[in-house]
């Protein structure tokens, strides 16, 4: 008799454990980067939507990924005096052929100068004009008003744009950062200890273990982000703090007082290095199982028969490559017995091959899943790494831009890719690279190994992302995860008056102790004197 009750008993706890703590129909504001970075910003507000939040999207204008209207969220959209840069879909295009150009020129003094100027003339006008959209909702006193009335529960964002930082703020609202790259490079130089002695800085491309001059130009490379963040970046967002906050309120500390930082990152592709404990880890969030192909692609595929087939992606920058460049690349394809998938946006090589099928798009994350897919062609975007990661499958890497480079690096040490100077590209060294990855097994068995390694967590890393945001939501915040080093003084927070201090102390005993020692030795030698007559 009393066990259905029992088995009622257990049922329900059963799915109390299951579902664990929720929170239903909680309000979050997201302000997100346009181009690649809403790929997976878009995935998180998916997720959440299933879950029941109300999600609003804050956008300009001028976006061309982010949407006014969809299904899964509502869209607050602000109209800016000019568009921001990286909004406009030949900036990238303009700014790569640029950059090729100069890289060309080879390791110069000049080359080097024309790149960092080229760079950081780019890198503050796209702040600058970021930070407009800081001035437009702040001097709209009406739209300020709305946002406070609907009480949201937290600020979800990618700061690698950080105006919402500022909006936050004024808000009073617990933030989560969605991140990998952030205004001085990579995100933990913000909020970890980063020693330059083994973790590689933003724009180095080294492996953690450096030789003494690697290290060299790593410290150079650390204090040249610092310069950049807090001299070139870090002044536009400085301005509308100095305009609309208390003058005890800095940018910089406004960004190391966030709740949680949602990283984009596997320790199974990043090299090892110190963490803190408000830091996720998410790398990979993206990935998931391969679905089928529709039936023309398919066929394509399938067609390959046991040679298999290559991809190639280089994201949205493709159209930007030289003609000349693509021509080599077509006529090293021609060669190969694989079939060719390309996403390739420009000018069609007149030199393609019968095996090459170009797309304008194609489904990545299902060719990747493909059992006939034998390697892939990419440029090194952190979302292709990760997919190619998740399936397995080895890379032939030809980084164009930014952390392009230093993820190829990554991938290659662990005897996973083959990575190529774009600059140097030929028919024949491109095809020798794609031969070496398709024909020694290291390449797709250490991938194999990567893949095993990245799947085998106890959580998905998007569910282990949403559980986060709850988490946040659920307790106003997360400051007993945050440490409050970064409001120290910097000589205290490296210890530097504590030295100090001790030195002082031992100077003095060291004084002391001498004076002793010789006032001693004096009222010694006085008393071995022979008395005179």
């Amino acid at each position: 008799m009393g066990l259905p009750g029992v088995t009622s008993v257990l049922l329900v706890v059963s799915v109390s454990l299951l579902a664990g703590p929720s929170v239903q129909g909680g309000k979050i504001l997201v302000f997100p980067v346009d181009g690649s970075h809403w790929v997976n910003m878009n995935l998180l507000i998916q997720g959440l939507h299933a879950r029941g939040h109300e999600v609003t999207v804050v956008r300009t204008a001028t976006s061309w990924y982010i949407t006014e209207e969809a299904p899964h969220y509502r869209s607050l959209t602000i109209t800016l005096p000019e568009a921001i840069s990286i909004e406009e879909q030949d900036f990238f295009v303009t700014f790569l052929v640029k950059m090729l150009a100069i890289q060309k020129q080879g390791a110069s003094v000049m080359a080097f100068m024309s790149f960092y100027w080229e760079m950081l003339t780019s890198l503050s006008k796209i702040h600058q004009q970021a930070s407009l959209l800081g001035v437009a909702m702040f001097e709209n006193k009406v739209l300020m008003q709305s946002l406070r009335d609907t009480e949201y529960d937290t600020v979800l964002m990618d700061p690698g744009l950080p105006v919402g930082v500022l909006v936050a703020h004024e808000l009073k609202l617990p933030t989560v950062f969605n991140v990998r790259w952030i205004t001085s490079g990579e995100g933990h130089f913000v909020v970890a200890p980063s020693p330059v002695s083994y973790v590689p800085t933003s724009g180095h491309a080294v492996a953690d273990k450096m030789t003494f001059l690697q290290r060299v130009k790593n410290m150079f490379h650390y204090f040249l982000n610092v310069y950049i963040d807090r001299f070139i970046v870090s002044p536009h967002y400085e301005r509308l703090v100095e305009r609309y906050f208390d003058p005890d309120v800095t940018f910089y500390h406004l960004l190391q007082g966030i709740d949680i930082w949602l990283m984009r990152v596997d320790f199974v592709f990043e090299f090892p290095r110190p963490t803190m404990p408000n830091i996720v880890y998410i790398g990979g969030f993206q990935c998931k199982p391969s679905e089928p192909l529709s039936s023309e692609l398919e066929e394509f595929v399938e067609s390959s028969g046991e040679h298999g087939v290559i991809l190639m992606s280089l994201g949205t920058l493709v159209k930007g490559l030289p003609v000349e460049i693509t021509s080599e690349i077509a006529a090293a394809f021609a060669q190969l017995p694989q079939k060719v998938i390309w996403r390739h946006a420009g000018e069609r090589p007149s030199n393609l091959g019968n095996n090459t099928l170009l797309v304008k798009w194609m489904p990545q994350n299902d060719l990747l899943g493909h059992p006939k897919t034998k390697a892939f062609v990419a440029h090194g975007g952190t979302n292709g790494v990760y997919e190619s990661i998740y399936h397995g499958v080895p890379v032939i890497g030809v980084p164009l831009l930014f952390d392009q480079f230093e993820n190829l690096l990554r991938l290659e040490m662990r005897g996973a890719a083959q990575m190529l100077d774009v600059t140097k590209l030929t028919s024949q060294n491109f095809l020798e690279a794609v031969q070496e990855v398709l024909h020694n097994p290291s390449y797709r068995d250490n991938m194999k190994r990567l893949s095993n390694l990245h799947r085998d967590k106890p959580m998905r890393p998007l569910d282990t992302a949403l559980y986060w945001i709850e988490f946040v939501m659920r307790h106003k915040g997360a400051s007993h995860l945050r440490t409050e080093s970064y409001k120290m003084p910097w000589y205290s927070y490296h210890s530097l008056d504590v030295i100090c201090f001790f030195l002082a102390v031992l100077l003095m005993l060291t004084a002391v102790a001498v004076g002793s020692i010789r006032f001693l030795c004096f009222r010694l030698c006085r008393r071995s004197k022979p008395k005179q007559e």
